[in-house]
This record gives structure tokens, sequence and C-alpha cells, in this order.
């Protein structure tokens, strides 16, 4: 099979495909023919070797798949030769998604949306089980709550925006001049250019606000939460500091990890078949040009996902 694995830390160019032998799917695995694989910011960083969390090279990358079942283990009952399924399997650890196959425990997928193309659902596991299991699982989110997005344009933002939006909140995110009329097109009710105001004087009284930048934007944050409401993090999510100066102002504090949960994507899956959620692909690149998809995503402008086309 082909697949896009690298020999040492570095810039893009370090990606290149190869090829690899087909996976054997072991007992309560099956074996998927990828079609699209999604592209992340954690992507770029473990290929540079910031963020080192597959040891030394070579490895293959890439969590977020789609794809057909073309092998079930006997013993798998949730899923038969055929099925279109998506994905994040094994996250944090080597995933291999960057490939044509991919041996994933079933219980680490779902059903692909109806609703989606296969490079569109691609695009959802990862954001969409961050967003979802820090708004729905973690911050049990509801209707009138007022919920801030930070970054609502971008990959985990644009569906973290829907998701509260689908839960009946009161949503507002910060975004550039330039990904406004996008932001409030995904149904936030208010869009904060952070370049041109002071959010700590344009958002007051936020039920909960999700940090998907980190750095100083957590520290602004705790001023637009009422007494009692919840920062929750995925960048700075051991940041002791961030935590006890959410807590010394009266706040509560939590910081996300986004796990492989087959149930959260199924919730996402009726968002989507319900069309009150559609992940937006800016971009999609063949998997043997892993390297420019990696270009775009490290550029910073990208608006919603990138993916790869297997």
């Amino acid at each position: 099979m082909r697949a896009v694995t690298q020999d040492s830390f570095g810039g893009p160019s370090v990606l290149h495909a190869v090829d690899l032998p087909k996976p054997t799917p072991l007992p309560s695995e099956v074996l998927v023919r990828v079609h699209a694989s999604g592209v992340n910011p954690v992507d770029a960083m473990v290929r540079s070797g910031a963020f080192p969390m597959l040891g030394q090279p070579p490895f293959v990358l890439g969590w977020d798949i789609s794809g057909v079942v073309e092998e079930a283990v006997p013993g798998v009952t949730r899923f038969a030769v055929g099925d279109e399924v998506y994905g994040m399997p094994f996250f944090p650890r080597a995933g291999n998604g960057y490939a044509e196959y991919v041996a994933v425990p079933s219980r680490q997928l779902a059903r692909k949306p109806a609703a989606l193309d296969h490079a569109h659902a691609a695009a959802l596991p990862l954001a969409g089980l961050t967003a979802w299991q820090a708004l729905a699982d973690t911050a049990a989110v509801a209707a009138g709550d007022r919920v801030l997005i930070h970054a609502g344009g971008g990959g985990v933002g644009h569906l973290a925006v829907q998701i509260a939006k689908a839960r009946g909140a009161h949503v507002l995110a910060t975004a550039s001049a330039a990904k406004r009329d996008f932001v409030l097109g995904l149904g936030a009710d208010e869009v904060v250019d952070y370049r041109a105001v002071d959010l700590t004087r344009a958002v007051r009284d936020v039920d909960v606000v999700l940090d998907t930048v980190g750095g100083p934007v957590g520290r602004r944050s705790i001023e637009v939460l009422r007494p009692g409401g919840l920062l929750v993090t995925i960048v700075d999510r051991t940041d002791r500091e961030l935590r006890a100066a959410t807590i010394e102002a009266g706040r509560r504090f939590a910081g996300v990890t986004v796990e492989p949960d087959y149930v959260g994507l199924e919730h996402l899956a009726a968002l989507v078949d319900a069309g009150k959620l559609r992940p937006h692909v800016e971009h999609a690149v063949p998997l043997d040009d892993a390297g420019k998809a990696h270009e775009l995503i490290e550029s910073g402008r990208t608006q919603g996902k990138i993916v790869l086309t297997v």
C-alpha cells in the first residue's frame, strides 16, 4: 500500500510517499480502505519534532480517517465489509492515517455521516471530537448559555461554533476581519475581531469559554467569564498557573485532551445528518503531496480543515 512517512524530524519536505505492507487487523479490529485522511496542527508539530509524542522517526502520521471496511475480523459485530466508516484511531498513539489502509479497533469508529463525502467526513473526527468533548461532555453547554469560542474560523473553532449553536447557546466567536462572514455563516451570534478590539471590553458575562489558541488568550478569557463560569482549554491543559488564576478569580477551569470515542462520533454524525453541522474543507490535497498540506496548515491562514485524498 501507499503511505506517507518520514525518516527524520524537520519541515514539510521530510514527508515522502513509500510502499509499505498492508496492515493485518487483530481481534476486535477492522481493515479500512482509506478514502481520505484529515490533517491537523498536531500532525505538523509531531512531524517537526516540536511535540515528539510518537518517539523517533520513521513513523506514519495521521489520525482522521474516512473509508470503507474491507475486512472485519470474526467476532466484530459493529461493522461488515462494505460499511462506510470514519474515526480517529489510537490517538495519541500512532494512528497511521496517511495511508491507503489502516487497521482499527471497531469501537474507535462510527458509521460515516450519510450527508458527507469521504473528504468532508475525514475533516471531522479529531477536531469534532475535541469540540464535542469540550462543549458537550465537559461544559454541558445548554440552551441559553453564553459561549465564547476562540478562533471561530479554525479547524476546531468552526465546528465548535456549530455544536454550541446546535445545543441552543448564544455563541460569540473571535476571528479576524477576513473570517468574519465565514464565522457568522456558521451560526455565530457575535464575532469579535481580536485584532481591532480589547476582548475584555467587548465581551462580558460568558458562561463558557473554549480556548483553542493558548498563551495570553486564556488569561484574558478569565475576565470575560461570569462568576462561576468555566474556562475550557484544549491547549494549556497542564498550565498550573492558569488553573490557579482561574480558580482564584472565582471561575472554573478544565483542560481537555481529545480521546477516541465512537459515541461522540455518533453524536457528530447525527448533527451532520440533521443539517446542524458541516465541516468546511478549504483544501483537498493528494496523499503523495502531504508536504504541501503541511505547508498550508502551518501558514495559519486556513479556514476550516485540510484533508488528504487517498
